[in-house]
């Protein structure tokens, strides 16, 4: 599931912003353009931030950034930025971030697997060591490719 997801269209590397607002727009831009969220889930990922604090840092380095489905999800989605330099979200263990995945689900469930997914990778310190320092799009897309086809179509079962 996530190599549907993660596409060319929705990744991007060697990405430079200058605080978390901006990561939150590029991440949701990837999400707009792809026809798969309306402008009002970009700023109800901000507002997450703005109003519970920084827990979207999940892990160190990691930011996984979303919103509630009926905020304007279309259809499930996620989007990767790999930023050339880190961006600190204000998470006393986690931060800086380097990698920041946007998810959309369209209810509180149909996303359950990709998410799950996702953490595997995440795990997976080879594969996220990978992901921090791939230069281009293509090398993100073979990491995904490859860690879902070591994992094989239980992985998240």
């Amino acid at each position: 599931m996530l190599a549907d997801l993660l596409t060319e269209r929705t990744v991007r590397v060697g990405v430079e912003a200058r605080d978390w607002q901006e990561v939150v727009d590029i991440a949701g831009r990837l999400l707009l353009e792809d026809g798969s969220i309306e402008p009002s889930y970009i700023d109800a990922m901000r507002e997450v931030i703005q109003s519970l604090g920084p827990y979207v840092v999940i892990a160190p380095g990691v930011a996984l950034l979303h919103g509630r489905p009926q905020h304007g999800v279309k259809r499930i989605c996620m989007s990767l930025v790999v930023l050339k330099t880190p961006v600190k979200f204000g998470h006393p263990e986690n931060d800086p971030v380097t990698l920041a995945f946007a998810l959309g689900g369209v209810d509180e469930r149909s996303h359950l697997d990709a998410l799950a997914q996702l953490a595997t990778l995440l795990s997976d310190e080879d594969a996220a060591s990978r992901l921090r320092s791939a230069q281009t799009v293509e090398e993100v897309l073979e990491i995904i490719r490859s860690f879902d086809h070591a994992a094989g179509p239980d992985a998240t079962t």
